[in-house]
């Protein structure tokens, strides 16, 4: 679909559901819709039933996390149309409290991709039928691919012999974090890393 089909069928979808989206945008061969959160499942169900559009394929819900906004996530939505051989992005933004409505009764496929994006960022979705942990353990604390989530995590787990079952304790580190600051893979850092002082030119040659 050429870039005027895109425009026209992008502003066929504005007209029409108006109410549901907030601008459109064209960039780069791609159509990006800009929906409200509060309105996405009328907007999911006439991209699917419209006949100009018939977007009947849910390929993928991702999110994205802007900790310095209010509204700090981004959920995407990428629909396919095999009528219009086309693809459309639909996006919202979202806070950490507020939950969107569930598209799993428009699209069916979109019950495990809105339960990756609540184990992975804590985004909610009203009226799923099964809104729990995909990825994680069902005890996991916090929400791995929020910006501020730590890279150690909470807490880690292991196979306790004694008490048969796993067990959750907090993150020990065994030493401090050392910084690596070389100019590059080839070029060492130009002070003595430790340890390293231990080596001399004289050192002798084991080969000897």
């Amino acid at each position: 679909m050429d870039e005027s089909s895109l425009r026209e069928l992008g502003e066929h979808i504005v007209a029409n559901m108006e109410q549901a989206v907030k601008s459109m945008n064209l960039a780069f061969g791609e159509l990006t819709l800009m929906a409200k959160s509060d309105q996405i499942l009328p907007l999911m169900k006439f991209l699917r039933d419209d006949g100009m559009c018939r977007f009947a394929v849910l390929i993928d819900i991702c999110g994205a996390d802007y900790p310095e906004r209010p509204e700090r996530f981004d959920v995407v939505y990428h629909l396919l149309s095999l009528h219009q051989n086309q693809r459309i992005r639909v996006k919202l933004q979202v806070d950490e409290d507020t939950a969107i409505p569930s598209c799993s009764e428009v699209y069916p496929a979109a019950n495990w991709f809105e339960r990756e994006a609540y184990d992975m960022y804590g985004i909610f979705f009203s009226g799923h039928p099964d809104l729990r942990r995909l990825l994680t353990d069902y005890g996991f604390d916090g929400y791995p691919l929020r910006k501020d989530f730590p890279l150690t995590g909470f807490v880690e787990v292991r196979y306790d012999e004694e008490q048969k079952r796993v067990a959750y304790e907090p993150v020990k580190l065994n030493q401090e974090f050392r910084r690596f600051d070389f100019m590059s893979p080839w070029e060492g850092a130009e002070y003595i890393l430790p340890g390293d002082e231990k080596a001399s030119d004289d050192a002798p040659n084991k080969s000897d």
